[in-house]
This record gives C-alpha cells, structure tokens and sequence, in this order.
C-alpha cells in the first residue's frame, strides 16, 4: 500500500501546480526502496516505478562521481590545476583547480556562448565540449559560487583524456554500472522517457524541445543529459554516503562544504548568504527560499533538476528521497511545493 501522507502531499502539489504527475523513491538505510507514485506524463502515460525521466542536473552528481572514482585511482587530485590536464582551456587560469570547477566557485559563466555552440541542428557533445574549452572566467575563482554548467563540461572532458574514453563509456564504467543504475547518457534508452509538460522556450513543441526530444538526449550533456529512474537517482545521491563506489574520506570531502563560506548560487532569488556547496552534491546548510524542507538539517545533500526532479540524502535518519514530476520547474512549483513532499517523506519514517 502506498504511504497515504506522501500520496497526500504529491496529490495536493499536482492540483496546485498542475503537475500531471510525481513519482517519489524513498531508501532508508538498508531497506527496500519505497514508491509513491501517481498520476500520468505529459502524454497521459501512467507514472511507474520504473519510469525512465530526464534528470537535468542531477547529471553533475553522476560527472562528479566520475572525476572523484579517477581522484580515487590516483589519477587525478582535487587540486590539480585544470591547465594540468586541459592546457588549451581559456579557463585553465591560476586557481581554477578539479575542487573549484565541482563546487561551482571557478569564476565561470553559467553556460556556453551560442556563438560556440549554437542550439541547433548539428549540434553535438564534441561541438559543446570546444565551446566548453573557449568560454573564458567571468571572474577571479575563489570569489563566489556561480552554479553553472561549463565547469562540469570542463571536468567531463577531463575524465575523457585521462580515462582515453568518450564521456557517455567512461561514465557508463567508472559509476552507472557499478551502482547497478538504469541510466542512459547520450544513448536513446529502450523505452520511452515520461514527457514533461509545459516545457517554454523557441524550441517548445519542435523536435529541439528540451528535455523532451531524442535531439536533447543525443546531445549526452554532462550536465544535464542523464535518463534514469527514480531508482537511478537514489543510487547516485547515496554513492556519496555509502560505502563501496568511493573511499571514506573522499565521501567525507565530498559532503562537507568546500566553498569557504562563500555567497552566491543560481539567479534571483536562489542567491543564498552563504551557499554551501561539496564536491558534487548542494548542501542544504540554512539557504531560504529552498526546493528541500528545512527539516532535512544543514548537513543535508543532493541535487535538482530544471525538469522538475530533486535527489536528496538526510544523513541523520539515513534515508534518501527522490521526486520526479512530469511539469518543469521554471514554472516555480519545485521551489514552492516540493519541500512539502520532502518534509511529508521526512515525517513519515518508521519509528
């Protein structure tokens, strides 16, 4: 039977928000995953357990799990300068080292200039990985955290000269398999993705839609690109706090603020005073307006996605959720109404 408080809390933010339906994972400790799901994807196809969805950004925690496996091997350090491995990169300046481009505090854009890497047909992972190597700071490093996705663009293409693979085989080795995870990346997957609806933008409702196209999944963005389930999701938000896909104290690293109490973030109003941030995974910490409840505590980690999807680990009751919604989150539902889901999860744990 599906726990009726979670059901309640999705059902009340799909009527709010007009999301046609959320499916939930919960792992808690060494327990079975638990699903919660309900209503359809944009198509009007029933939501599963199984649903393969496109994770946006919870793709960086799958590219930092890749850096740190190789920091791991030995092969790269977290303080190596990029220039150490990308030489020809215009951001490779004094600074901007493997730790800033994971937490975001590298003095990048936010993304790559259309100029490089037009949004178009023909567009493809090589094509964004030299648009990646022509975008130069915005800023000096060490200033503030600036989410973005050229730093992550930067370390996928490092794994790739270091591991001698393309980025989707390296990914695909050094930590989906390993996890056992139903992921795709870059690779059409067997069946289809849930549709999101309401997705805006020029490119809404042609074969570019983000998100949505077969044109969007060939492009396998490190950043962005990921297809998984809720399941998929999980594994990569707790392979920073179990033991087996990293060392102790690289997850300890990993999971612990690495920005030095710097300010910063997203846009308006996701600026946060400060904003902590590890080696992949957002923490919490005390960030208001915020898409997890404050429930979680400070030390809490994970990742959201503009597809409308978060993946979230709660060390002090062991217990990691996932939410994946059929509606993106430009439209601020995520922000407003998923805490809600989250603290529902939260307040429903065993005794």
């Amino acid at each position: 039977m599906p726990n009726e408080t979670i059901l309640a809390a999705m059902r009340q933010v799909m009527q709010a928000s007009q999301v046609p339906g959320i499916v939930v994972g919960i792992a808690r400790g060494d327990r079975p995953i638990e699903y919660v799901q309900a209503g359809t994807d944009a198509r009007g196809a029933e939501l599963r357990a199984d649903t393969l969805f496109t994770v946006a950004s919870i793709s960086k925690l799958a590219t930092a799990l890749a850096v740190l496996r190789l920091c791991d091997a030995g092969v790269l350090a977290l303080d190596d300068p990029l220039g150490q491995h990308l030489p020809e990169a215009l951001a490779a300046q004094p600074g901007v080292t493997l730790r800033a481009l994971l937490c975001h505090t590298a003095g990048l854009p936010i993304d790559v200039s259309p100029r490089h890497a037009a949004y178009a047909p023909g567009l493809d992972w090589h094509a964004l990985g030299m648009a990646c190597l022509l975008t130069p700071p915005d800023g000096p490093p060490g200033r503030r955290v600036q989410y973005g996705n050229v730093g992550y663009g930067l370390l996928a293409l490092v794994v790739e000269r270091r591991a001698e693979l393309p980025f989707a085989e390296a990914l695909g080795q050094l930590v989906l398999r390993p996890l056992g995870a139903e992921a795709y990346l870059g690779a059409e997957p067997p069946r289809a993705p849930a549709k999101l609806a309401h997705v805006r933008g020029q490119h809404a409702g042609t074969p570019l839609e983000p998100f949505n196209s077969r044109f969007w999944r060939s492009l396998a963005l490190p950043w962005a690109g990921l297809v998984t389930t809720t399941a998929g999701a999980l594994a990569l938000v707790r392979a920073f706090h179990d033991p087996g896909l990293l060392s102790a104290g690289l997850r300890a690293d990993a999971t612990r603020d690495q920005t030095g109490g710097l300010n910063g973030g997203f846009v308006e109003p996701l600026y946060w005073e400060p904003c902590p941030w590890g080696l992949g995974p957002e923490i919490r910490g005390n960030k208001s307006p915020h898409w997890v409840a404050a429930a979680a505590g400070p030390a809490s980690f994970g990742h959201s996605g503009a597809s409308g999807c978060v993946a979230w680990y709660v060390p002090g009751s062991d217990t990691a959720f996932a939410i994946a919604g059929t509606r993106t989150a430009d439209s601020g539902w995520l922000l407003r109404r998923a805490p809600a889901i989250g603290a529902a999860v939260l307040a429903s744990a065993p005794g």
